[in-house]
């Protein structure tokens, strides 16, 4: 049993607070994502858990079991690192042995648990070969399946895709999400990249300045952001946010009138996804001149300006404009979202 339980958690140094009041029960077995810019407070929440950082306040629980005291060694983990950190004068055959050595397990049993870390990462052609000899996402795959070769109760995986290409990156996240659910073990894993969040996490964490901005599943996030922050966080693009007043239902702002909101009257951020629209010939909600058009291959990204915003709409691969020509935009009002214009909460359901 390998639930993780981080009860008030905090971590100052001096005046600078890194994480504050991290509360959170992670169940056995779960995927759970940190998600947030740099200088968030992911990493350091990782570090606590991982026993490299201390706590300035607050209890973590690992199997019911209290490690605050616990030196990292002895809390049953196994860490992947944003560097590889391999050592370059071993084989990966030796490096994906290393913790077996380290922990005193019997070495009789050594051979045949690398040997089935190495066929979970897809490296038994290279056990004879030192790091230098390896591309980048063959050492991050070493890297790997020496975590795994210990079999620990928990994997806490720090960016560990952030040094490889793209082609890569989507190569290895796949890799990670089988190796997830073929191990069943519990994992957090940390990252600035929302789509890794969104394919790998059973729930995402966000943060944001050492504060948990929101918990939930994937859909949740990306369907139901607790606040502006989230919402322009989560999804590629991210969500349109347009600031405007609520009149009788209807949202006013520069080239846009959108009806049939319910909402009272006064100052509001209204947000849509660019796949919650769509162009028009003529009537749309939002009228305005093209500023940039992206051809994506199964999608064209047609992006206007409303005051300070940015608003990106999907349209068919097939259309064309220009630069500076007046398009029209229906907006799907029922996937519309509503914040407070001064604090950026959600508004309603």
């Amino acid at each position: 049993m390998a639930e993780i339980q981080l009860r008030n958690i905090s971590k100052r140094w001096g005046s600078f607070v890194g994480v504050n009041n991290f509360d959170l029960t992670i169940a056995d077995k779960e995927f759970l994502v940190l998600l947030g810019p740099s200088g968030c407070g992911k990493t350091t929440t990782m570090r606590m858990i991982a026993g490299l950082e201390d706590t300035t306040e607050g209890d973590i629980l690992i199997g019911g079991k209290r490690v605050n005291d616990l030196e990292p060694k002895d809390r049953d983990i196994a860490m992947v690192f944003q560097s590889y950190a391999l050592y370059p004068n071993m084989n990966v055959y030796e490096n994906i042995r290393f913790p077996l050595k380290v922990r005193g397990t019997d070495p009789s049993t050594h051979k045949e648990r690398v040997l089935q870390a190495a066929e979970r990462v897809e490296l038994l052609d290279f056990l004879d070969r030192k790091p230098a000899e390896l591309s980048g996402g063959q050492r991050q795959r070493v890297a790997l399946a020496r975590a795994i070769v210990r079999k620990p109760k928990v994997f806490l995986m720090d960016e560990p895709l952030s040094n490889l290409d793209a082609k890569l990156r989507v190569s290895t996240r796949a890799q990670i999400k089988n190796l997830s659910h073929d191990l069943a073990a519990t994992t957090i894993y940390v990252t600035h990249d929302q789509i890794e969040a969104m394919t790998l996490a059973d729930r995402v964490v966000v943060m944001k300045k050492g504060v948990v901005q929101q918990v939930g599943s994937p859909t949740e996030i990306y369907d139901t952001p607790a606040n502006t922050f989230v919402a322009s966080f989560i999804g590629n693009p991210a969500m349109n946010l347009v600031d405007g007043v609520i009149e009788g239902g209807v949202f006013k702002a520069q080239n846009s009138v959108i009806p049939g909101l319910d909402a009272p009257d006064g100052p509001v951020t209204l947000g849509f996804r660019a796949e919650d629209a769509n162009v028009v010939e003529s009537g749309g909600e939002i009228n305005a001149p093209i500023y940039t058009m992206e051809l994506l291959g199964d999608a064209t990204m047609v992006s206007v300006r409303i005051g300070g915003a940015l608003v990106a709409v999907k349209a068919d691969k097939n259309y064309r404009a220009e630069i500076g020509d007046q398009v029209s935009l229906h907006v799907h009002t029922d996937h519309c979202h509503l914040f407070d214009a001064t604090t950026g909460e959600r508004m309603g359901p």
